[in-house]
């Protein structure tokens, strides 16, 4: 057994391991046809383990790779439910639990249109790779639907969250698998789908879900976790240049959760955020923008940032524009996959751009973050940079579990641990490889490695 071990060793670390690798991805791409930002999202992981495998080819065995690549369980489901007009509406349901070596499935559901499996299959993976950077002991998962909350009642959401949650509360548990919130899924559809379950199970599994309010099991800081955070990661990566976020003009895309609290958090460290936007245009407010006017648009009134104007006259809106054409120092694109482009990229730093912190998963494009990197833009990459949000959540469960409620100020203390930790275990994985810079490169090193040995440890299964 040994001689047999030493023998395929010995050919994993002669043969070319760049080729191994792209066999690799051919197998990938070949079983997953039509998935391009589940792709994407691999390419990008594969592309940074080359480094990784030329010093350590064990990596390369027993299809390590593959594995991690390939989730555990897909879940598609039919979520039938009946609208205040009396007419039967049919959408879909999702629930990719990629990958438990590190403990239960934990991500968020999205409720949008543009839901798909390619969809929550890549956020899915990213999540792997995030829940891991953060320490935390969870596996990773990401579900939702093709259901849009915007428009419908309060009713349809609670009829429609209702029935998604009768058929996804079979594969839940605190020790299997813990959904929180993700776009279009705040405190009011968490409240809704907790009720059905406990409703279901005759058991107040507070566990089960993460993203609760307050006054029945919900975490301080949650809400502003994923902005708070992805704030803290800017801030390390200008520290370790000797700079700040102090005085520097920002932008962010979006106008939830995430976009709301990276505004607040930039606010409260003394930069000037000046723009703003959701799916239908951006506001540009040259005198610094309101929070608390966004905060009554988006989170009390539920109206389109362009109502904005309507009470500040220092700002315009900009119809089916971006945030990507205002001049500023940092940009925090926090909406959505895809959404920064190689042009958008070019723009911002010829307008004189220093740091680049994803908010959402995956927002810039292949092209965006080379560009980034070659003109030597602070970058910091959404699994590393927003991992703030199921940080929280993870304490969320500490919380539930110990029958607990921590402060405030505890709670975002620990979190800017966390994050302090993040930036250093990506720094040190790239430096392990030559460019602790490189926050790409050492994001997905330090988040592969760690998956990768509990995968191996815990056997073929």
């Amino acid at each position: 057994m040994r001689t047999q071990y030493a023998a395929r060793m010995h050919s994993l670390r002669t043969q070319d391991r760049g080729q191994a690798l792209r066999e690799i991805q051919a197998r990938i791409t070949h079983r997953n046809q039509g998935e391009r930002d589940f792709l994407q999202a691999v390419d990008e992981v594969l592309a940074s383990l080359g480094p990784l495998v030329a010093k350590h080819p064990e990596y390369l065995e027993d299809k390590l790779i593959d594995r991690i690549c390939e989730p555990e369980r897909q879940i598609i489901f039919r979520v039938p439910w009946i609208d205040d007009q009396g007419v039967v509406q049919v959408n879909r349901g999702f629930r990719i639990q990629f990958n438990s070596a590190l403990g239960p499935y934990k991500g968020g559901l999205r409720f949008h249109p543009s839901v798909t499996l390619d969809t929550v299959k890549f956020l899915s993976f990213e999540q792997m790779f995030k829940n891991a950077l953060t320490g935390m002991p969870i596996g990773a998962g990401k579900g939702g639907s093709d259901f849009d909350p915007k428009g419908r009642s309060e009713h349809e959401v609670m009829r429609f969250c209702q029935s998604f949650m009768t058929e996804l509360h079979r594969h839940l548990g605190e020790y299997t698998d813990v959904p929180a919130g993700d776009i279009g899924v705040g405190e009011r559809e968490i409240g809704y789908m907790f009720g059905q379950y406990k409703r279901i199970s005759s058991r107040y599994e507070a566990g089960v879900l993460t993203g609760k309010g307050l006054d029945w099991g919900g975490s301080r800081v949650r809400k502003e976790a994923t902005g708070y955070g992805c704030v803290y990661f800017a801030e390390e990566m200008l520290a370790a240049r000797g700079e700040s976020l102090a005085g520097r003009t920002c932008v962010v895309s979006g106008s939830g959760n995430v976009a709301i609290y990276t505004i607040e958090k930039l606010q409260e460290l003394g930069a000037r955020v000046v723009a703003c936007s959701d799916s239908s245009g951006s506001v540009y407010d040259r005198n610094g923008l309101d929070l608390d006017l966004i905060k009554d648009l988006k989170e009390v009134r539920r109206r389109r940032i362009a109502d904005y104007v309507e009470h500040r006259p220092s700002a315009e809106y900009r119809d089916g524009a971006t945030v990507w054409q205002v001049p500023c120092e940092a940009a925090f694109p926090s909406a959505t996959q895809n959404e920064l482009n190689g042009a958008d990229a070019q723009r911002l730093i010829a307008n004189g751009l220093v740091a680049v912190a994803e908010g959402a998963n995956m927002p810039c494009t292949p092209e965006a973050v080379r560009t980034f990197q070659e003109a030597g833009i602070a970058f910091g990459p959404g699994k590393a940079a927003n991992a703030g949000g199921v940080a929280t959540s993870a304490l969320e469960m500490q919380q539930n579990a110990s029958r607990d409620r921590w402060s405030f100020a505890k709670t975002d203390e620990r979190l800017q641990d966390i994050m302090k930790n993040i930036h250093r275990r990506c720094r040190e994985a790239g430096a392990e490889m030559g460019t602790p810079d490189d926050y790409v490169l050492g994001a997905n090193i330090a988040g592969f490695k760690k998956v990768a040995r509990a995968t191996r440890a815990l056997g073929v299964v």
